[in-house]
């Protein structure tokens, strides 16, 4: 599988890149302080904007669902997060900078939209935070205090329709709200919003992993009864998490030793390929078999 190679422009290590929900631009995310939106074709690719603010390197960004306009949200070892909104065509402003967290904030997610606009942050400091924006501009806060002691590396929202809605009379229920997180501390831990707190849904905390967990992805589930989360792990191994239904434990499965760290895993839309970004520079993509056993379908060339 080849790809059109594209020249970031950016001066130093890209650490995130993202796509737009059409596929027309990139995002990417840099230690050089910036990010850069670059437009995507077949012809090729072309430089749009520098976001610059961040006084620290960028780790990550993350564009929100379109209905909310043209917006996207980064994060930094400044220990910032900022909100960036297009006005004019290839115009950014800062819309919000949240300065709540006292170190480096290493990972963002936007929940999905039919939550509304909300945007979970995990930090070095040990704390998530959610951000949801009002219908009045303001913001509302709630807060994740010490969900890995040691600092956290990773935030992941589970799919707002509730497991089993496809096969069920459930589906009249409201959203889930729920979060998978993964932290310096080797666990992944899994968190649900009720009655405005956020409170630990899985116990105990899921421990497989033998070194800091890099990276946490919940899989898009289309309403079936299961729910899988994949990690990603400095010792190596990516695992699959399964909760076979709601309220039911989660039990991990090693995907496979890469031997050597995993940083990033990604699941398709439809959730049933897996993306593994591993320290080597490969890109491998995975496939649950039948029986249960996840197969290598291919790996991307880089």
């Amino acid at each position: 599988m080849t790809g059109q190679k594209i020249e970031s422009g950016h001066q130093d290590v890209v650490h995130d890149v993202a796509m737009d929900y059409y596929g027309k631009r990139l995002a990417t995310a840099s230690s050089d302080n910036t990010i850069k939106i670059i437009g995507v074709s077949n012809a090729g690719s072309q430089h749009l904007a520098t976001l610059t603010g961040h006084q620290g390197p960028v780790w990550q960004v993350a564009w929100a669902h379109p209905k909310f306009g043209s917006l996207l949200a980064s994060c930094s070892y400044d220990g910032k997060v900022m909100i960036w909104k297009e006005g004019n065509q290839n115009e950014w402003i800062q819309a919000h900078v949240f300065d709540d967290h006292k170190a480096s904030v290493n990972s963002i997610s936007w929940a999905p939209h039919e939550l509304g606009l909300s945007l979970a942050c995990g930090s070095s400091d040990g704390n998530i935070s959610v951000f949801s924006a009002r219908s009045d501009g303001g913001w509302d806060k709630s807060k994740i205090d010490q969900a890995h002691l040691t600092g956290v590396t990773s935030v992941s929202w589970a799919p707002s329709m509730t497991p089993g809605a496809l096969i069920g009379s459930s589906g009249l229920l409201d959203p889930v709200q729920k979060l998978a997180s993964g932290g310096c501390d080797n666990t992944v831990k899994v968190w649900k919003f009720d009655n405005g707190t956020w409170r630990m849904d899985c116990f105990p905390a899921l421990q497989m992993h033998t070194d800091w967990v890099r990276d946490v992805a919940w899989a898009p589930n289309l309403g079936l009864p299961k729910s899988t989360i994949a990690s990603a792990s400095q010792d190596g191994k990516v695992i699959i998490w399964v909760a076979v239904k709601e309220g039911d434990r989660w039990d991990g499965k090693v995907l496979k030793d890469f031997g050597g760290p995993v940083f990033r895993v990604s699941w398709s839309l439809t959730g049933n390929i897996l993306a593994v970004a591993d320290g080597t520079n490969n890109v491998t993509l995975w496939k649950e078999a039948v029986d249960g056993e996840w197969q290598q379908v291919t790996t991307v060339d880089s």
